[in-house]
């Protein structure tokens, strides 16, 4: 039989301690224990840390009538694409991650330094109310459940992530296009708490963080990022806004291939014409037709990705000058073709000349006859002789003196302008006339003329379009260049 030694602790307490002297059976051995803690089950804690019974109010923010509560923000970048120029915006995904201090959850009866809740917690606690300034659309992601993040510290501190597919307005700058460098701005902006509320700010360290695979189709996104503030003004207050700016270089590997070079190839077409005899008038008139047209088309699908704007854009430029040069070597070969048939002019009137002389023999016969003066006056034959020696004299006169004679012969006989087409005979005119004929050196005048005109087009065209080369290439991508970096 055990010896027992009661002693009485606080009356009230009640507390009886039993202590045991000597061995005692397994059947006799009692144990009466003492103040034993027993461990809080999740449950209960977080009952006790948000639930009903804790007095937490979700609807009231931390630090309530006192100092705005900081929300310390950093972003994630998973995604950077489809950045449209004619709607004038771009699609990113991204993990926003906010942190702020709640002092009515601090804990310190859990041992675990943090706690990571299920999202459905977050209806539970209170959260800014941050949205997106310039967002033109988004969407959160439920697969395969909600990504959301809800971790709390025991300091109080609570760190809400989240992934959101955004939509964002981005303002772009169109003049330098395609070689421009566009910047897009985020803005976080408090809806509903004033500055005195709720304040945003940036990470110290890692505001902004890319994945390390991200790459874009036609963009470089350049790794310095402009962080700052934007807070806004409104007739309900002065609200917290922070902002992250993104500069985007535009690449010109497709615009290369799909604009310039094929503009530039149809350009150097149009001056296959100058090589083509003048008298081809078919093949150079289907070439220069045909690559006005090419060129009004590629004109066209330049612009269809692109907005409507007032401002004339480098691409808009290239277009209008190449565009020019094929039109200029269609309006070339008009030139030459006119002054190669200057000759032909001439001798359409020298035609008209004659047949005007054998109507003057014909009048001038018929009113002899009528008079009965045929023995007094000269014969026929000896009268149109005369006129056609002084006809051909007369010609023979224009030409020796290396005159015009088209304008003279419209200065001579106006009445007679307005004949009938070329003549058909011409080849035949030609061979009948002996060599060294001041007629062959009229035709080969003008003939020379037009080839003159081919011969300096030849080099006058591929020059100036290289000297506009050299302009423009020079401007949109040394000094437009230059100035867009020393305004960024």
């Amino acid at each position: 039989m055990c010896r027992s030694s009661l002693r009485m602790a606080a009356l009230h307490h009640r507390r009886i301690d039993c202590v045991c002297e000597g061995p005692v059976s397994g059947t006799e051995q009692v144990k009466y224990p003492g103040r034993s803690a027993k461990p809080m089950s999740p449950s209960d804690f977080l009952d006790k840390l948000m639930g009903r019974t804790s007095g937490y109010d979700a609807r009231i923010r931390p630090n309530f009538k006192g100092p705005p509560v900081n929300v310390t923000c950093n972003i994630f970048i998973n995604s950077f694409g489809s950045i449209t120029e004619t709607t004038m915006d771009y699609r990113l995904n991204v993990f926003l991650r906010q942190q702020w201090n709640d002092p009515r959850l601090a804990y310190k009866e859990y041992p675990d330094d943090s706690l990571d809740l299920d999202p459905s917690m977050l209806d539970s606690i209170w959260k800014p109310d941050l949205f997106f300034a310039n967002e033109k659309g988004a969407n959160f992601h439920e697969v395969t459940t909600d990504n959301k993040l809800l971790r709390i510290f025991q300091n109080g501190n609570v760190l809400y992530s989240i992934r959101l597919t955004l939509i964002l307005s981005c303002q772009m700058d169109l003049k330098n296009f395609p070689m421009d460098i566009q910047t897009c701005t985020m803005q976080l902006e408090s809806f509903g708490y004033t500055m005195n509320d709720l304040i945003f700010q940036w990470l110290d360290e890692g505001p902004v963080q890319v994945a390390d695979d991200l790459q874009l189709p036609q963009f470089v996104l350049k790794e310095e990022k402009d962080l700052g503030y934007c807070t806004k003004h409104y007739n309900t207050g002065k609200f917290t806004c922070i902002e992250v700016k993104f500069h985007l270089e535009r690449q010109m590997g497709y615009y290369l291939i799909q604009m310039y070079i094929p503009s530039l190839l149809t350009v150097i077409l149009s001056w296959v014409s100058f090589w083509i005899n003048m008298d081809a008038a078919p093949a150079r008139v289907g070439l220069g037709i045909t690559t006005v047209l090419t060129m009004t088309t590629q004109s066209s699908g330049s612009r269809a990705s692109l907005p409507k704007v007032s401002y004339v854009k480098a691409i808009d430029i290239w277009m209008a000058v190449c565009l020019l040069f094929v039109f200029a070597a269609l309006l070339e070969y008009a030139a030459v073709n006119f002054v190669s048939r200057q000759h032909k002019e001439f001798f359409r009137l020298r035609r008209k000349l004659r047949e005007e002389q054998r109507m003057r023999e014909a009048a001038n016969a018929n009113a002899q006859s009528n008079n009965g003066l045929q023995g007094n006056l000269p014969s026929n034959k000896d009268k149109g002789s005369l006129k056609r020696c002084s006809a051909c004299a007369r010609e023979e006169q224009l030409a020796q003196g290396n005159q015009p004679l088209y304008l003279n012969s419209f200065g001579m006989e106006p009445c007679m302008i307005g004949g009938d087409g070329p003549l058909s005979e011409t080849a035949a005119f030609f061979a009948g006339l002996p060599p060294g004929h001041a007629l062959f050196e009229i035709r080969r005048r003008f003939i020379e003329r037009a080839k003159r005109i081919d011969t300096i087009s030849r080099a006058v065209f591929p020059l100036s379009f290289l000297l506009f080369n050299v302009l423009y290439w020079f401007t949109y991508k040394v000094l437009r260049s230059e100035d867009v970096h020393a305004s960024g």
